[in-house]
């Protein structure tokens, strides 16, 4: 059985499977990669890399959506 972790997605505290990639989270969540913006730990994630980086207990992170006006 795997361990579970606390991780915080826009303010929201969900329990995910310990050592879960980020690239892992945002398949999951649906996420439309080229409309967001992701920041772990208040920092800007390149997309490139979300399938090189392990979530961690306590992580924070910020799925912001770019919405077109005009």
């Amino acid at each position: 059985m795997k361990k579970k972790i606390k991780i915080k997605i826009n303010d929201k505290i969900i329990k995910i499977d310990d050592k879960t990639k980020l690239s892992d989270l945002i398949k999951n969540l649906n996420v439309p990669l080229k409309k967001v913006a992701i920041e772990l730990n208040r920092e800007i994630v390149d997309k490139k890399k979300l399938n090189k980086i392990n979530l961690k207990i306590n992580d924070k992170i910020e799925i912001v959506h770019f919405i077109g006006g005009g």
